[in-house]
């Protein structure tokens, strides 16, 4: 069974973003089945520049991935209910995982209160915490592989 889902289809991209002050800032990353993260963090703040990096990674960090993503039962959920993405922002989950594809559309969530004052807290509730647990798994990769200075 483990194997079988090793090799069954999969695709993960997230993005979150809004058009401001600054321009067209987000963070958006995607891992494709081939294995490659595709990682793009862009600010206009005080100059800054976009930044993207792009690393193949191993079956191992692929099957975690997808750990995380089966254990937090999002592929059950709906977003319906969820805010729609507003002047403040937007967020959007797109899922591959073998036979299922879920397409997630919501605005920017700033804290656990916009999630409890939603007309789904449960789904939202769901969604907010699978993104931080991707953002922080995908932080972890970047940095790792990209560390310039040793700590």
């Amino acid at each position: 069974m483990a194997g079988e889902e090793e090799n069954s289809e999969f695709y993960l991209r997230y993005y979150v973003g809004h058009k401001g002050k600054f321009g067209h800032e987000f963070l958006e990353f995607e891992f494709r089945p081939d294995g490659k993260l595709r990682y793009a963090n862009n600010s206009n703040y005080k100059n800054d520049t976009i930044i993207r990096k792009e690393v193949y990674v191993t079956p191992a960090v692929l099957r975690e991935c997808r750990r995380i993503i089966a254990e937090s039962e999002i592929m059950k959920e709906d977003d319906n209910n969820w805010p729609e993405p507003d002047r403040v922002g937007r967020q959007e989950l797109e899922i591959v995982m073998g036979n299922e594809h879920i397409s997630f559309t919501t605005s920017k969530i700033g804290s656990l209160v916009d999630v409890q004052s939603s007309n789904d807290p449960e789904g939202l509730r769901i969604f907010y915490y699978l993104v931080q647990d991707l953002k922080c798994f995908v932080f972890s990769l970047i940095s790792l592989h990209f560390k310039i200075k040793p700590i």
